[in-house]
């Protein structure tokens, strides 16, 4: 498993960072070396963060709380999208707008815009504008769509943020610290890993690397996801097999059942 897992890192190529006149010393420990001025990730640091990212990830989607994934960038974007909606997560893949967490009422306003445009277009009431007027409502529309269509579904503060590039997404990390919400992200040799709480050292601008390590995370809260499902069905399962006891019982009574027990009873209790 580990030995496929490496493998599997080193053709996305995730091991390769910026230019060494780019770097981050603070990155140090998770350099092997360069080649052609070229940093190279170590491998190991690389499969140690992404494991302990995996266990973390895992552990809160279990718990049933709410995992934000986020990468604007051009590389990430579209892997980005995809993992999150496959494991049933929020994220933001085209635009981090300003107070998109500590300031989440306002952006609630603009979901509900959202809606009411969507409405509007479905219906025949958008046959009651004039051209000039179903333009601007189309141009708002795919506005907001495109910004805040991923949170959609977040009614609530999320517990964690998974994150590709942090110089990228530097107003998020600092939302999210605000906010006390745990930060996990995919960091080049240019970034400063002090930034995040749960650094995965790896190419972050390679469009493989970025959907090899989302696949991984996106697997990881799936995982975890089972967990709560699991657990839900067990308490099911208990509840039906507990009937609540009767009125007479709970007050005390003595059923007139308990005087003359039936002769199954009996035999079951011999």
């Amino acid at each position: 498993m580990a030995n496929t897992l490496v493998q599997d890192l080193i053709d996305s190529g995730v091991h390769f960072g910026h230019r060494a006149s780019r770097w981050n010393p603070k990155m140090a420990p998770y350099i092997y070396g360069r080649k052609n001025q070229i940093h190279i990730i170590d491998i190991r640091e690389t499969v140690r963060g992404l494991l302990r990212a995996k266990k973390f990830t895992s552990q809160v989607a279990s718990g049933g709380s709410l995992i934000l994934f986020v990468g604007t960038k051009r590389q990430a974007s579209a892997a980005v999208q995809k993992e999150a909606e496959r494991c049933g997560m929020p994220y933001v893949s085209e635009r981090w707008l300003g107070g998109a967490l500590t300031n989440f009422r306002t952006i609630r306003n603009r979901l509900t815009r959202l809606e009411e445009l969507e409405n509007i277009r479905n219906s025949d009431k958008i046959e009651g504008y004039s051209k000039k007027a179903q333009s601007s409502l189309n141009r708002e529309y795919r506005k907001i769509y495109r910004n805040l269509n991923g949170i959609r579904t977040m009614n609530r503060m999320p517990e964690c943020m998974i994150i590709v590039d942090p110089n990228k997404e530097k107003n998020a990390i600092r939302e999210a610290k605000a906010l006390g919400i745990t930060t996990l992200a995919l960091i080049d040799t240019n970034c400063d890993p002090d930034t995040v709480d749960l650094p995965i050292p790896g190419n972050d601008d390679g469009i493989r690397s970025v959907e090899l390590i989302m696949q991984h995370m996106a697997d990881a809260v799936l995982a975890g996801r089972k967990h709560v499902v699991a657990k839900n069905e067990g308490a099911d399962t208990k509840g039906k097999s507990a009937p609540a006891p009767n009125a007479e019982a709970k007050l005390g009574a003595k059923p007139e059942s308990a005087a003359a027990p039936d002769k199954d009873a009996e035999a079951v209790s011999s």
